[in-house]
């Protein structure tokens, strides 16, 4: 798949929904206006339907079957309102009812009894998302703790086609056939996977103002936490929100390039930026990793999902993150940049890729671009071979951190935030 034939997403849709661009359009606010401020507590970037990742319902899509999908919030709230996508479907979404409620522990897919509460989008239960949108709910009345999981329940009563998607959640997704939307017990949700389905993000608010201080991670795999162990809230994002006690919205996407389209990986950051990183209200500040991909697609062997990929320069990475900067920047939103971790000994590895992480590194750190930096290549480098990660932060492909590798990174930028 050649990544510069991969058809943008621009095409004119209805006014509820969001167009696509390096520096976003904001979403409408369909519930009425409140004292506090809504803020972003959770967020999944939308990928196009695709294989090659763990098995997953993307390409089948849905049919009067129900989708159960478990996140964790990073911030507080009294009233709740999810974000819906269609962004990569040719006809619109129908969905025919949505829940919320608190997640029940110790059993799969189960909700706490009398916290469900029936979604409505401008009143009614029922929604057509637009081919190529995104719209939010209106405003339901629950309250959330901090780093409490909530269940988003849909259910899909026509044939929905392939399905808008976030590949790598981490997390179980559930299934059942039927609606079950109401459901407190999780026995009808026999099937899973663990990607998430149309759901790109949960935003609360409270009854108090509260200050814009949420935070957006933007980059590929090791944003996206890949390594990270399943079902134990182990991100790179979560370990940053238990950190910090600010709101942390990950936008990360496995195999994700600064410069290039991907039929498998996204869509290339400086188009993708406006509507996963600028359009997240309550946010002040992203911060910014991603350019493995584009300098070691090129090194890898018998990988077609990688190719063909171009040879990528410093200088051409440097010119991509300046886009993101000025466009962070004329948001008014503070942007922080990563250094790349090392990758000695991973399939990114060769000559060039070593040659163009230490040149574009080095313009991290000594630029003065963006308005700080994070120093993951020096936190989580070997000290014996610094071009490789330290063993106790590798996940086992000497390319993407475990768990005591995510906390790390997470130490490393709540120091610079």
């Amino acid at each position: 798949m050649n990544f510069g034939l991969v058809r943008r997403i621009a095409a004119p849709v209805a006014a509820s929904a969001l167009v696509l661009g390096l520096t976003g359009a904001a979403l409408p606010e369909s519930s009425a206006p409140a004292a506090g401020r809504w803020s972003a507590v959770w967020g999944a970037s939308p990928q196009l339907p695709s294989t090659g990742f763990t098995p997953n319902w993307s390409q089948e899509g849905f049919s009067r079957q129900t989708v159960r999908q478990v996140v964790r919030v990073t911030g507080a709230g009294e009233q709740v309102r999810i974000r819906l996508s269609n962004a990569y479907g040719t006809s619109p979404l129908t969905v025919t009812g949505a829940t919320v409620a608190r997640t029940a522990k110790g059993e799969r897919a189960a909700v706490e009894p009398g916290s469900v509460r029936h979604l409505t989008f401008s009143g009614k239960r029922s929604v057509e998302v637009p081919a190529r949108g995104e719209l939010r709910s209106d405003a339901a009345p629950l309250t959330l703790d901090r780093l409490e999981s909530v269940t988003v329940t849909l259910y899909l009563a026509g044939t929905t086609g392939p399905a808008t998607f976030h590949a790598q959640g981490w997390a179980d997704t559930y299934r059942a056939e039927g609606n079950h939307r109401a459901d407190a017990s999780g026995a009808a949700f026999t099937d899973s996977t663990q990607s998430w389905y149309y759901l790109s993000g949960v935003e609360v608010r409270g009854s108090e103002p509260r200050r814009k201080d949420g935070i957006v991670l933007f980059g590929d795999s090791i944003t996206d936490s890949f390594g990270s162990t399943p079902n134990t809230d182990r991100r790179y994002s979560d370990a940053l929100a238990e950190r910090t006690g600010r709101p942390v919205v990950n936008q990360g996407i496995g195999g994700n390039l600064v410069l290039n389209d991907s039929a498998w990986y996204g869509e290339r950051a400086t188009a993708r930026f406006g509507r996963d990183a600028l359009d997240q209200p309550g946010v002040s500040t992203v911060v910014v990793l991603e350019g493995l991909n584009d300098i070691g697609f090129s090194e890898a062997k018998d990988q077609p999902t990688y190719k063909p990929s171009p040879v990528v320069s410093a200088a051409n990475l440097v010119a991509g993150y300046r886009e993101l900067i000025r466009a962070a920047h004329a948001r008014g939103l503070r942007i922080v940049g990563s250094t790349l971790l090392p990758l000695k000994g991973s399939d990114h590895w060769g000559p060039h890729a070593a040659k163009v992480s230490d040149e574009v590194n080095h313009w991290i750190r000594t630029s003065g671009e963006f308005d700080a930096y994070a120093d993951f290549d020096k936190a989580l480098a070997d000290p014996a071979d610094p071009d490789r990660l330290h063993p106790a932060y590798d996940h086992g492909d000497a390319l993407h951190p475990n768990d005591a590798g995510y906390r790390l990174m997470a130490r490393t930028v709540a120091e610079v935030l």
